[in-house]
């Protein structure tokens, strides 16, 4: 018997292409509507319960998604889409993803009129070309010095966030900790590395008042013999260390025979003279502080008490490099190598204190810190939790107007204005290309069209008088007020986003969208389980009924 032969037509891929198109869209929407609530000043909060039990609090969309359990792979990538916003600039996690589900819904129209994906994703291209050159044409640039300015500038971006009721604390904290560690490099370069320069320590107890950014390093380490050596050091020279003030050890399993007596107290005595020599090439800088990041055994602590030195042992290598950044010290890998450059000087007070049951070490006051260390306090760790993800946003919003130092009108006025010119220009655009076009400017009016939802106004109201306001492109200030739901001027309320936080949600939004639209098929290379082993057979037993009697007679 001939085998079955599967042909496939041009209609059949043509339908097993819309259904997979029909379902990637149906996923994306879905992902953004999971997080549309959590948009704005007015948003609402989800409470995620956590793979570990833990009960979370927030309106944070990174940190909704990323708890997400789904199984498709669209979904999946809409959810990689928020992490990588938050990575590149630190906001807009939630806008990126609305966006860029709205912009496969508005595509699925398309779909169902036989439009070819590659056609849309073309005119999706050219409006992201024409989007960017009119954002920039609504940006201006800033004064970082103006600090009222860079206040307004980060409030109104976490002004959606919890800690927004807690008026300028949270900006006030981000501003001062990002402008501590940035470097300038010249030809209008700067460094602001945040991850690797600025740490958060999270303490419950007190209040959030009391939470500050600190002119140095903090860390959870006492000293290492805290009865003998100093906790409070004014001016202190330090010297930093990534090698073990303590013997040698072998790699392996190290043998030695000792055929004398003599040879077990020459074996110790030499240990000693080493770790003495080692202690001896420290005393001889005159350091008040000497930190490491490896081992540091009691002998060499008693050479440094005796000193008057004080210890620090087993210290981070992230907090290792802070302390380098804000005293002036170099880190050393050998104490032979040491020389004065080395020790650092710009340091005013070494302390250690008693917070809770945990001893902190203090290494502040320094005269040119380029890290530092924000000190949250709060009357719990979940509150501590979304604190710390707040002020992070807030960091990076900080850092991009530092970097690059031009600002757009928030509020959604910028998506309405860049949605205004778009519509202009798809006029002179000539085929089948321009409705895909205008179906962007479409997709941008969602942002807000969301904030007006949020605030819980009649959104077709709120909508049709923002789109007359902005129909002559006459002031693209225009926007939403995201507490009340009413039509205003954004520079005269002082709402206002970073350039770079809404040019990387263009991109990301409609180069993701046209991403998933170019899926025509979903092949999964798992394979399926195995059908269960048949069960083993049972044993027979008889119940003699079926026995022949007369058989069971011996003859």
């Amino acid at each position: 018997m001939q085998a079955p032969v599967l042909v496939l037509n041009d209609a059949t891929k043509r339908e097993t292409g819309s259904r997979v198109h029909h379902a990637n869209i149906q996923a994306g929407k879905a992902v953004a509507d999971v997080i549309r609530t959590t948009l704005g000043p007015r948003s609402m909060l989800k409470m995620l319960l956590d793979a570990g039990g833990g009960i979370v609090l927030t309106n944070d969309g990174n940190a909704i998604l990323r708890e997400l359990d789904v199984s498709h792979p669209a979904a999946k990538s809409m959810i990689e889409l928020s992490r990588t916003q938050d990575e590149e600039v630190g906001d807009g996690t939630t806008s990126v993803i609305i966006l860029a589900g709205e912009m496969l819904y508005v595509a699925e129209q398309f779909l169902d009129r036989q439009f070819h994906p590659t056609v849309i994703c073309r005119a999706y291209a050219k409006a992201l070309e024409d989007a960017v050159a009119a954002l920039k044409e609504i940006s201006f640039d800033v004064d970082i010095t103006d600090r009222t300015l860079m206040l307004n500038i980060v409030r109104s971006c976490i002004g959606t966030k919890f800690t927004s009721r807690f008026g300028t604390l949270i900006a006030d904290l981000a501003i001062d900790s990002v402008a501590t560690i940035s470097v300038d490099l010249g030809n209008g370069i700067r460094e602001v590395d945040i991850k690797k320069y600025i740490k958060t320590e999270k303490i419950p107890g007190g209040a959030l008042e009391d939470s500050k950014v600190l002119k140095g390093v903090m860390f959870s380490k006492d000293v290492v013999s805290p009865g003998k050596m100093r906790r409070k050091i004014v001016n202190p020279r330090i010297i930093l260390l990534d090698c073990p003030l303590e013997y040698k050890k072998g790699e392996n399993q190290t043998n030695a025979e000792i055929m004398e007596e003599e040879d077990w107290a020459t074996l110790l005595r030499m240990e000693e003279e080493y770790i003495e020599q080692l202690c001896i090439q420290l005393i001889k800088f005159k350091p008040d502080l000497v930190i490491t990041e490896k081992g540091l055994s009691d002998l060499a602590s008693h050479y440094l008490s005796k000193a008057g030195i004080s210890a620090i042992r087993r210290l981070r290598k992230t907090d290792n490099n802070r302390i380098a950044r804000a005293s002036g010290a170099t880190i050393a890998y050998r104490p032979e190598e040491l020389q004065e450059s080395d020790v650092g000087t710009g340091c005013g007070l070494f302390e250690v204190k008693k917070i809770g049951d945990e001893y902190f070490s203090f290494i502040v006051e320094c005269k040119d810190p380029k890290a530092c260390t924000v000190l949250l306090r709060g009357p719990s760790k979940d509150l501590l939790n979304e604190v710390e993800r707040n002020l992070a946003d807030a960091m990076g919003v900080a850092r991009n107007v530092i970097k690059d130092a031009k600002l757009v009108p928030g509020g959604g006025a910028s998506e309405m204005a860049v949605a205004a010119i778009l519509k202009k220009k798809s006029m002179s655009i000539e085929g089948v290309e321009q409705w895909p076009y205008r179906a962007v400017v479409q997709a941008l009016e969602v942002i807000p069209r969301t904030i007006a939802q949020n605030c819980g106004v009649n959104v077709i109201r709120t909508m049709t008088a923002l789109q007359a306001k902005h129909a002559n492109c006459e002031n693209p200030m225009i926007g939403i007020d995201g507490n009340t739901g009413e039509i205003t001027d954004m520079k005269e309320l002082g709402v206002w986003d970073s350039f770079g936080v809404k040019l990387q949600t263009f991109k990301t939004a409609i180069e993701a969208a046209s991403m998933l639209l170019r899926i025509d098929d979903i092949v999964s290379g798992i394979k399926k389980k195995e059908a269960t082993a048949a069960a083993p057979k049972q044993p027979v037993t008889s119940t003699g009924e079926d026995v022949d009697s007369e058989q069971m007679i011996p003859e």
